[in-house]
């Protein structure tokens, strides 16, 4: 087993990564936490036990679930039964209930803790560290949010056997993108080595940003794309394929903008596809509505924002030609 701090002061907390620490549960829930409320998915195999008197609220299955109308449905569930702030949630799913379930935790009685148990890839190396929360409206993904950080999250690799062929597939698109971030050879490593990895590198990126202000932008390597696929697309790629796609087309504008060569770019082709994923854009999805979704990104701050590769390592870049967008978009199709 790995634990891997997450340094954040006062709001400090530990990622425990591997088999079985699901268990750990009740090791973890903080001291004078009275009641826990689980919130989980119909599909998700996985039960835990708190410790302490719990109840369980089921979602709405997939990505339906982050919707503003979730949220409130949650929390009357807490008011009805009578959570306070001495109370907690546990939130045991994939990337789409970590989110909704850090956001309830965020918000109700204006916050209270949460444990995330990502059951999923995606969610063990990205979705549930660092405390970014959040559900989508139909304009956009993630634009309702807050950052809230958990007070531990325990990564169970036990969990990922269960998991379909495309979804463990989805997640290596986020593992993917760790690797061009700088978190090594991932796939020379066996997978509770390979989650670690991710998780070390994103906490050491949370530690020293936060909020989002300066360096933690680099977490969004191949995401603007990915987002507005996603919306456009009405979540039909998985989100780790979609950031697959997004991760080249990136390396695409980098390339039209001086950034990268050629010999960059075709190294993120062959890592993608090494990893099984897709790396065009579904036929079906028009240029020009993508690049218009860019702006709604929630990154953007003004113009058309990417996070880029280039000569320094990968950085955010602002006001984007938009011919060079649609440009690079054509070499996807």
């Amino acid at each position: 087993m790995s634990v891997i701090d997450v340094d954040l002061a006062e709001r400090s907390y530990q990622v425990h990564v591997g088999q079985g620490v699901r268990g750990l549960l009740p090791e973890v829930v903080p001291d004078g936490v009275g009641r826990v409320v689980v919130i989980t998915q119909e599909a998700v195999p996985w039960t835990v036990d708190p410790g302490v008197e719990h109840i369980r609220i089921v979602v709405p299955p997939g990505e339906a679930a982050k919707a503003v109308s979730t949220v409130e449905s949650v929390c009357r569930r807490l008011a009805e039964w009578g959570c306070s702030r001495a109370d907690m949630i546990v939130a045991v799913g994939g990337g789409v209930v970590t989110d909704l379930g850090g956001f309830v935790a965020a918000v109700y009685h204006r916050g209270i803790r949460f444990i995330a148990v990502p059951t999923t890839l995606l969610g063990q190396v990205d979705a549930a560290i660092g405390g970014k929360t959040g559900v989508n409206l139909p304009e956009g993904k993630n634009l309702v949010g807050a950052f809230w950080q958990p007070s531990a999250v325990l990564c169970d690799t036990e969990t990922l056997s269960t998991l379909p062929e495309r979804e463990m597939r989805s997640g290596t698109g986020e593992v993917a993108k760790y690797q061009f971030l700088g978190a090594g050879d991932l796939d020379r490593l066996d997978l509770d080595a390979r989650v670690a990895a991710c998780v070390r590198f994103k906490a050491d990126v949370v530690a020293a940003d936060e909020r989002e202000s300066g360096r933690r932008a680099i977490l969004n390597y191949g995401h603007t794309l990915a987002h507005a696929i996603e919306t456009a697309g009405s979540y039909d790629l998985r989100h780790g394929e979609a950031v697959a796609v997004g991760l080249v087309y990136a390396a695409e504008v980098a390339y039209r903008l001086g950034r990268i060569d050629t010999a960059r770019v075709a190294e993120h082709y062959r890592v993608i596809e090494a990893w099984g994923l897709p790396s065009r854009v579904p036929d079906m999805l028009d240029d020009e509505e993508l690049v218009d979704l860019f702006s709604r990104d929630k990154k953007a701050v003004a113009d058309t924002t990417l996070v880029l590769d280039g000569p320094h390592g990968v950085e955010t870049v602002v006001g984007i030609d938009p011919d060079v967008l649609i440009d690079a978009l054509g070499a996807l199709r």
